[in-house]
């Protein structure tokens, strides 16, 4: 077994120990979220030897401040997702916004950057409403404090029962610039006040825009 496969074990073994959950972003007329019990680690990369494992373009760290996907035509502003006093996720607090999870890599830098949206907030359809009818290949764009805006493509888009929630692939150690958009999806459950599934689109960094 390589020394990268054996970090990101490692990785998945300790977001499991933690009690890592789904995050749900949904409607506010019910509970607005279910995010980790505990705080997902800051990603480390991924190591063979004394060097770090590491393809393609990677960015230093700027915190993102937009996020624009043209087939879903969202253009909207990022702000930060810190913990909340329990330990949890924060998660945005309108329809519109995007939360970057500021203990997740900034966007082109390496490691699995983590924007959440809701898919509904208050009885209007958030800006992740339609994250699902992503397909391969479809541009992210991330505008940065530095003024680098990160070009990801989609690389695949799944869904995921709560209780089977991917903490590994979606926290985990890469060896590239990541993303992943994360809202709700599947049923609404009235009796718990949450939707059963969670939708995450996974991206990869495909170039960079200076200005």
């Amino acid at each position: 077994m390589t020394h990268a496969r054996t970090s990101a074990l490692v990785i998945a073994a300790a977001l499991a120990v933690t009690g890592v959950a789904a995050i749900a972003v949904g409607r506010h007329d019910q509970p607005v979220a279910e995010p980790p019990r505990s705080t997902p680690p800051s990603v480390q990369p991924a190591r063979t030897g004394g060097d770090v494992l590491t393809r393609g373009e990677l960015l230093p760290t700027s915190a993102p401040t937009r996020v624009r996907i043209p087939a879903l035509h969202v253009d909207e502003p990022v702000t930060g997702l810190g913990q909340n006093p329990d330990g949890s996720m924060e998660v945005p607090t309108d329809a519109r916004t995007v939360g970057w999870y500021t203990k997740a890599p900034t966007p082109g830098s390496l490691g699995p950057a983590v924007l959440a949206g809701h898919v509904n907030y208050r009885g209007a359809d958030g800006t992740f409403a339609r994250l699902a009818t992503l397909r391969t290949g479809d541009r992210i764009s991330v505008i940065r404090q530095d003024g680098v805006t990160a070009v990801f493509a989609v690389t695949r888009v799944d869904r995921y029962a709560k209780d089977q929630f991917p903490a590994d692939a979606v926290y985990g150690a890469i060896d590239h610039a990541g993303l992943r958009l994360i809202t709700c999806g599947g049923d609404f459950d009235h009796r718990s006040g949450h939707y059963v599934d969670n939708i995450v689109a996974y991206a990869e960094l495909r170039s960079t825009q200076s200005g």
